[in-house]
């Protein structure tokens, strides 16, 4: 999560803004994690992500039924 570029949710990809790990230190409405795309804006806050459920293939099945994966650019050499 910490080191994505890019989130895919529900098969949108969306440009990272902000991402905070959750971890003991944040609350239930803190905002964890920041998407945009073009001039669309999308927030999640710490509630939305707790219980997420590893499905495999990089991707989490949230509570509300979204599907997100944590995508990094490619660097060609």
């Amino acid at each position: 999560m910490r080191d994505a570029d890019f989130v895919q949710v529900n098969g949108i990809v969306f440009e990272t803004g902000y991402l905070r790990a959750p971890d003991e230190a944040t609350f239930a409405d803190d905002v964890v994690m920041e998407l945009k795309l073009g001039e669309t804006e999308v927030t999640f806050v710490r509630e939305e992500l707790d219980g997420a459920e590893y499905v495999g293939d990089g991707a989490y099945l949230l509570k509300s039924g979204a599907l997100l994966r944590f995508l990094t650019s490619a660097t060609i050499h």
